[in-house]
């Protein structure tokens, strides 16, 4: 096949039977439904209700309406072909998936980064928290990771898609993602997957070993509480966080950073679903619907309403 700038890509389906392709779009449009509909729950609740204008709920705002935005990238698109049994995807709507997902991604390793740096200093440096998580520092953070965030996934867009794709556009995947684009090109990529591979262990890599060791002084700090309540809420709320920032992670590593020559197309697209979908889906769960003061926020905005 030639290269051309106006072709057309070919998504992966999820079964050749048409069954399975009706069940696989109906269940992840309920997936992303839940997942849209809690998150904006979440981040409405955190900027009408007064008492939660905190640091804490500000990033939490800001990651549901990323999350919001995140999972409305790719799962929208595969469900609307597998509802109508198609595959196409046009090369402008590729770049923009790539873009997005490289964009989603970036901000919101730096948003559950700084979510940790929070509660180590809520939990660790109590008296200090005021000046450590200043409304400046959370404003200007917040701006400096969707500043960088677009810098870089447009760097790792243009590298991408400036390389001929001229031996086939099935892409090996439920959406647009480098790894499946580069195994597509017919160039040399050598020097792309060098690129992927070191910002993706400096940047991902980084950010785990933060939160890893974030945690850790915040655990060493919640195991010198009494026992009680305090120590079990504190548990409740790190714990989950750090497996969803696990599977995050790690998934997302095992996609991108793995050599390209190592074929495993349906491994990758079950791993997508672990870092485009479970994180948008859970989170919500995790910091907010286990959480007292929003689930009051909650009652008394329906109480308001109805």
């Amino acid at each position: 096949m030639s290269n051309s700038t106006t072709m057309d890509f070919l998504l992966m389906k999820i079964s050749h039977m048409r069954d399975l392709q009706l069940f696989y779009a109906m269940s992840f449009f309920l997936i992303y439904l839940l997942t849209v509909m809690g998150n904006l729950v979440i981040a409405a609740v955190t900027t009408l209700d007064k008492s939660l204008h905190t640091p804490m709920y500000f990033f939490l705002r800001n990651l549901s309406i990323l999350d919001s935005c995140y999972i409305s990238v790719t799962v929208p698109k595969s469900c609307m072909n597998s509802l109508l049994g198609t595959r196409s995807i046009s090369k402008a709507g590729c770049e923009a998936q790539v873009f997005l997902v490289v964009f989603f991604v970036y901000v919101e390793m730096m948003f559950l980064t700084m979510m940790a740096h929070d509660r180590f200093a809520a939990i660790c440096r109590p008296l200090h928290y005021p000046v450590i998580m200043s409304p400046r520092l959370c404003v200007h953070s917040t701006l400096a990771a969707l500043l960088s965030g677009l810098i870089y996934a447009s760097l790792h867009t243009l590298n991408t898609f400036r390389l001929p794709f001229c031996q086939s556009h099935a892409v090996q995947q439920l959406f647009c993602d480098i790894p499946s684009l580069l195994k597509l090109s017919c160039s040399d990529t050598f020097s792309n997957q060098i690129t992927v591979l070191m910002s993706g262990l400096v940047i991902g890599g980084g950010s785990f070993i933060y939160i890893i060791k974030s945690y850790i002084h915040i655990f060493s700090t919640v195991l010198k509480f009494p026992v009680g309540t305090d120590r079990k809420k504190a548990f409740s709320t790190c714990v989950p966080h750090i497996l969803v920032v696990s599977v995050f992670l790690s998934s997302g590593f095992y996609v991108y950073l793995r050599p390209s020559a190592m074929s495993a197309g349906l491994m990758d697209m079950v791993l997508s679903v672990f870092y485009s979908v479970i994180p948008p889906l859970f989170n919500p769960i995790i910091y907010s619907l286990r959480n007292e003061q929003i689930k009051c926020a909650i009652q008394k905005l329906m109480t308001q309403m109805f």
